[in-house]
């Protein structure tokens, strides 16, 4: 075994330090506009039934950042006449990254929240950490696992990346390759991901033409110089059963996962923005597209494009029915038609990760300290247009992760910056026949309680967009019936459990810190049903 933190291995084929790459349209109008308040991290959990070796994993780490070379960089110093930003490649790192959280009921909680609030520096190489947390004795990592962990074991890997450098796919592949190496077994060949070709004209239907001003995320009913003065993201998690899709008709089935999700979100921010008193309006969403190969040679950093959808009906008369008490199961399958329509048309389009603004933006053409002025006065001015919120599905997730004696992942969570005024994002993996979802929010825009009735208002919404089978009636209103019901049904999901059920302790919902609420979380679910849609 390679000692921590010593050369070797496939670690000899790293390029020597001292190489430099300008940075990316992406990573620079990321660069410019950070903001301590809102930390540009992300982050993605590893949860494994069994115990690692701080050693061994150590070395496993330290090889899988080596055999990534483009992941060991950090940005290179100057002044702000310079032309453009760079990134130096190291070779090696600048320091250990992986950090035992320690044990015990809080350690998970509070790591996240280290998550959420501290970003690794761009000045050290890699600009990323891990996490290790383990079960304290006698007790298990309290997480709604489906499969859930043996009391005494359970440990939970979580990797915080600073955005600017890296996204999540990167850091899953980062993370599969420890486990490669940790676990001694050489991983699977990885498919890429199948994009429908494109040949003639660009493809249409995509609803760009849709010129509305996109609805935004009503804040919840705090004053508003207390939202002001909030910093930071709030989070949520969740546990689900994989949403069931219609059946095929002839070849490909009409609507994607992700499609369901999208109409998912579309239809939790309608709901909830009536409940608080505003008007509908057109939901747009941002959805990164990933094309890259996920292999071992897959490219490192920032490598998804992103792309609005217009989360529009094509029959007017639609969005009453779709934001009413109990949405229109034919309203909501007319959409999650349309919408299928718009992303694949969407995916096989091409462009730049940011459009054509973002790269006139970032042309070296002016001082970086320039650029940077425009860019954010840029993003000011935009603030009414941008998206209503950010949708990331990495689909189910593509590597065994296997570490060996530590058992297989059980769970894998990632979560996306919620930055302002977008404020709000939601991802989700699939593992196991599970959907494990996050919601992310800016502490600007909701509070705990707030968040953690846009989480109900998901689990539900999401619960309408499986069919209904035959036979049986449809979901009734109410906390959790939808997604209980399509998991009874689900032929990929995994038996349940006690805590795969919303509103008990240990539910898919779970916090990263204690909900600052003193009504108990089932109680205040009820009061809420009578002035809110359900």
């Amino acid at each position: 075994m390679i000692a921590p933190w010593t050369a070797g291995g496939r670690g000899t084929a790293t390029p020597p330090g001292g190489v430099r790459i300008p940075f990316p349209a992406v990573d620079e109008v990321s660069r410019h506009c950070l903001s301590d308040d809102e930390p540009e991290s992300v982050h993605i959990e590893v949860h494994l039934p069994g115990r690692l070796d701080p050693v061994r994993l150590r070395a496993a780490f330290r090889r899988a950042l080596l055999a990534h070379p483009r992941v060991l960089m950090r940005e290179v110093p100057g002044r702000l006449h310079r032309r453009s930003f760079a990134w130096e490649l190291t070779g090696r790192p600048d320091s250990d990254p992986v950090k035992l959280a320690g044990r015990g009921p809080d350690a998970l909680a509070r790591a996240r929240a280290r998550a959420l609030s501290e970003c690794p520096p761009l000045t050290l190489s890699p600009p990323m950490r891990l996490e290790v947390v383990e079960a304290g004795k006698g007790r298990a990592v309290p997480e709604p696992s489906a499969t859930g962990v043996a009391s005494g074991t359970g440990t939970v890997l979580l990797l915080t990346m600073h955005h600017t450098a890296l996204d999540a796919p990167s850091g899953l592949r980062v993370l599969a390759t420890t486990a490669e190496q940790y676990g001694g077994v050489a991983g699977l060949p990885v498919t890429g991901r199948v994009r429908p070709g494109r040949s003639g004209p660009a493809p249409s239907g995509t609803g760009r033409t849709v010129r509305a001003r996109p609805a935004r995320v009503a804040p919840d009913s705090r004053p508003g110089q207390v939202r002001a003065r909030a910093v930071g993201n709030g989070m949520l998690q969740a546990d689900l059963p994989v949403p069931r899709r219609a059946a095929r008709n002839g070849g490909l089935q009409p609507w994607t996962v992700n499609d369901q999700l999208l109409v998912a979100t579309s239809l939790m921010v309608g709901r909830w923005n009536v409940s608080q008193g505003r008007p509908a309006g057109p939901v747009r969403i941002t959805m990164p597209v990933d094309d890259r190969p996920r292999g071992p040679e897959m490219p490192m950093g920032n490598g998804t494009r992103l792309v609005e959808v217009a989360m529009t009906s094509e029959d007017p008369r639609d969005t009453d029915l779709l934001l009413g008490e109990r949405p229109d199961p034919a309203a909501v399958d007319r959409l999650l038609r349309t919408t299928a329509r718009r992303t694949r048309a969407l995916k096989s389009a091409h462009g730049a990760p940011l459009g054509a603004g973002a790269s006139l933006l970032t042309a070296p053409l002016l001082p970086v300290g320039i650029r940077g002025v425009l860019t954010r006065g840029a993003r000011r001015a935009a603030a009414s247009w941008t998206s209503t919120a950010l949708v990331t599905n990495l689909g189910r997730v593509p590597y065994a992760l296997d570490f060996g004696d530590a058992g297989r992942a059980t769970a894998v969570w990632f979560s996306a910056p919620a930055r302002m005024p977008r404020g709000l994002s939601v991802a989700a993996a699939s593992t196991g026949g599970r959907l494990h979802v996050t919601l992310r929010w800016s502490r600007a825009l909701l509070g705990d309680a707030a968040g953690a009735d846009l989480a109900d208002l998901f689990q539900e919404s999401l619960s309408r967009t499986s069919p209904t089978p035959v036979g049986a009636n449809a979901p009734e209103a109410g906390r959790g019936a939808g997604i209980r019901e399509a998991e009874a049904t689900a032929a990929d999901a995994e038996a349940s459990t006690d805590r795969d059920h919303a509103g008990t302790p240990g539910g898919p919902y779970h916090h990263d810190t204690p909900h600052p609420d003193p009504t108990p979380r089932g109680a205040r679910s009820t009061q809420d049903s009578q002035k809110r849609p359900s």
